[in-house]
């Protein structure tokens, strides 16, 4: 029977903090979107920065806007990985290192998404990883969509590389199940489905995911779970659903017995 302080840690969030008026309600009411989205989720996923870069001084403020438990996935320029496709990129990974790197402790993963025709190339991703690891001491999350990357000498190459695989619902370009390449940490895009970026996710499908992740965290991982589908507002209540659907009973989590799964947020 695992012990309590082997629990991992469950990161719930959007991909952005906007907050539409119909969600207000759940939300305090003062502050900015960002302080306000913070007071109730764990985590948030900055995609805006795969557009066009951030200043430092605004990595600093978004950082002293949130809790000190409350964590940054940020997103890698598209200058790196769709325009220079990972080659040459040392000085664009100095230049990002100085913005995102001003978040501090709370910068908790970088998540690495590549074009849908950008196939594996071993030497490039052994080289390219090392480039990042050099300069970042977070966790990396990434996101392929080509179907060589998923094939056996990809996932070696990425477990070599302590790069976590991203769960993508809808998953492109997976050809089966998949494959995790780290034991201690997960990540999940949620785009939405059938149509991606606009689809809500109904009850039981929130369910379901509430259950794998528990299975997850129980077994001490660290679980980012970003909702993604933000196009028609659909983000923020699935995100909110989530977190506060009831953990799965013991007898769902294969077996395992446990404490329920730490949640990383404020209680209600």
């Amino acid at each position: 029977m695992p012990e309590q302080n082997m629990l991992g840690r469950l990161l719930v969030g959007c991909a952005g903090w906007s907050l539409g008026s119909k969600d207000f309600a759940a939300f305090p009411a003062e502050g900015s979107h960002l302080e306000r989205y913070a007071a109730v989720f764990p985590a948030v996923e900055i995609n805006s920065s795969f557009y066009r870069p951030h200043k430092p001084e605004t990595y600093v403020r978004w950082a002293a806007s949130v809790p000190e438990h409350f964590r940054f996935a940020v997103k890698v320029p598209r200058a790196i990985t769709h325009d220079a496709r990972l080659r040459d990129v040392d000085a664009l990974l100095d230049r990002f290192q100085g913005e995102a790197g001003m978040l501090g402790d709370k910068l908790g993963c970088l998540l690495v998404q590549l074009p849908p025709r950008f196939g594996f190339d071993d030497v490039l991703a052994h080289a390219f990883f090392g480039q990042v690891r050099e300069r970042f001491g977070c966790s990396i999350a990434f996101e392929a969509r080509h179907a060589s990357w998923f094939s056996e000498s990809a996932t070696a190459t990425l477990r070599e590389c302590g790069i976590v695989r991203v769960i993508a619902d809808p998953a492109a370009g997976q050809p089966g199940e998949h494959q995790p390449t780290s034991d201690t940490h997960v990540y999940v895009r949620l785009h939405g489905a059938p149509r991606i970026y606009y689809s809500a996710y109904p009850g039981d499908e929130i369910a379901r995911w509430r259950s794998r992740i528990d299975r997850e965290v129980t077994a001490g991982r660290t679980v980012w779970c970003i909702f993604d589908n933000t196009a028609e507002g659909a983000a923020v209540p699935n995100a909110l659903e989530l977190m506060r659907h009831e953990v799965a009973p013991l007898g769902d989590l294969g077996g395992v017995e446990s404490a329920s799964p730490n949640v990383t947020a404020p209680s209600e």
